[in-house]
């Protein structure tokens, strides 16, 4: 008798959907200038107007004149794709501008560009052994899963220290070898609680047991920092971290990821890291938008405040009515509803009813019991936005009898 595939593919599918924890994708098209609005197509074949209040374009950069104007010079000079890998024509000088953008954005000697920042992570965390022998890489417990999977990967030394606590890491590091070569790896800011990191105290502990940095800014960067460097940038810091990843497909609203460090790693990381070197580039004209989206919002601090204006308002009002929202003071606004099956249905009823998109983040992405609804408000979510986001939440979550934390009289 043979192996049963399509019964164990419908069984960890059915678990999926008893759990609650089934994703479901929708069909939106978006229009220029429309943004954060959107057209949802329905399964019935209708269409409904809605607004996206989970993308992680933070900025609205997607939609930038500036941006869609460099896309438009590109694709007319130089065509749709790369070609290649970076080493056989796939180095263009559209990667060569946006690697320079990025080093100086950093203030870094050199910049690598990925095709996304997960494989950024992935690839450099799982190379680094191969550059030291005998590397320990001590990771925040809260990494994202792109870093887990990279320090998993590469063979060497793991150790994981509970989340932004300094103490455990040095204990870690004061049981090890002092003799071995270390890299302390975490992020800025925390995508699913919206908290940062202690990256001055995390790089005290670094510098005292001799050990390199790691810095996970996918979350920061365009958005902190004076010209939008990321948090390291906003507290001084740049010069204390060795490696800095970060994305282009969030505040920078095009594609791709990337590194900045010093000059030497960098041409290490490009010569044996397997996810840079047998990988087709960027297309070119994914590359100029990139690089004119940093360019641009090196000199455009209103939009950052903008944006941490609209995010502080949509706390203060989910506050107002009593909403179990986590603040830590970032952009990232998650309201907990602690139930995967209540998550997916208050996002659907926000959806069908209010024509208002977010999704659901369930486990393995949090864990269970702290299943929430994400908000990214953008400084293109305007008062009326949010008004219907905050009327909306009220009355469903009246309706699901939710309970809410006690109001101020």
């Amino acid at each position: 008798m043979t192996f049963n595939y399509a019964k164990e593919i419908d069984n960890a599918l059915m678990r999926l959907h008893d759990e609650g924890r089934y994703r479901t994708f929708i069909d939106i098209e978006r229009k220029r200038g429309n943004f954060p609005h959107a057209i949802w197509r329905k399964p019935d074949g209708s269409d409904k107007p809605i607004t996206v209040w989970c993308g992680n374009d933070y900025l609205g950069m997607g939609q930038h004149p500036v941006v869609l104007a460099a896309m438009h010079e590109a694709l007319d000079a130089a065509g749709a794709g790369s070609g290649g890998t970076r080493n056989i024509s796939g180095t263009t000088v559209y990667h060569r501008r946006l690697e320079a953008e990025l080093a100086d954005l950093h203030q870094k000697e050199a910049a690598l560009v990925f095709t996304s920042a997960y494989v950024a992570n992935d690839a450099t965390l799982s190379t680094l052994p191969k550059l030291f022998p005998g590397l320990i890489i001590y990771s925040d417990a809260l990494n994202h899963a792109s870093m887990i999977e990279g320090i998993r990967r590469n063979g060497g030394a793991k150790r994981v220290f509970r989340h932004n606590d300094v103490a455990h890491l040095r204990a870690l590091m004061a049981a090890d070898d002092p003799a071995a070569p270390k890299l302390v790896a975490f992020e800025s800011v925390y995508s699913m609680d919206g908290d940062f990191g202690p990256i001055a105290e995390l790089c005290d502990a670094a510098e005292e047991f001799g050990a390199l940095t790691y810095l996970d800014e996918v979350h920061a960067v365009g958005m902190y920092g004076p010209r939008g460097g990321g948090v390291a940038e906003r507290d001084g810091l740049l010069h204390r971290i060795t490696i800095v990843n970060g994305t282009l497909g969030k505040a920078y609203g095009v594609h791709g990821g990337y590194i900045a460090t010093d000059t030497r790693m960098a041409d290490a990381i490009r010569s044996y890291a397997p996810g840079f070197i047998f990988t087709t580039s960027l297309p070119p004209v994914v590359a100029a938008g990139a690089a004119a989206s940093v360019a641009h919002l090196k000199t455009d601090s209103a939009i950052r405040k903008a944006h941490q204006t609209q995010a502080a308002i949509l706390k203060t009002r989910f506050k107002a009515l009593g909403l179990p929202v986590i603040d830590h003071g970032s952009h990232i606004v998650p309201v907990i509803v602690g139930d995967p099956k209540h998550t997916k249905l208050l996002s659907d009823m926000l959806l069908e009813q209010h024509g208002i998109y977010v999704q659901p983040i369930n486990f393995p992405t949090v864990p269970r019991g702290t299943e929430r609804l994400r908000f990214t408000p953008s400084p293109l979510h305007g008062p009326a936005e949010i008004e219907a986001l905050v009327r909306a939440m009220d009355q469903l979550w009246a309706h699901c009898a939710l309970n809410r934390a006690e109001m101020a009289g």
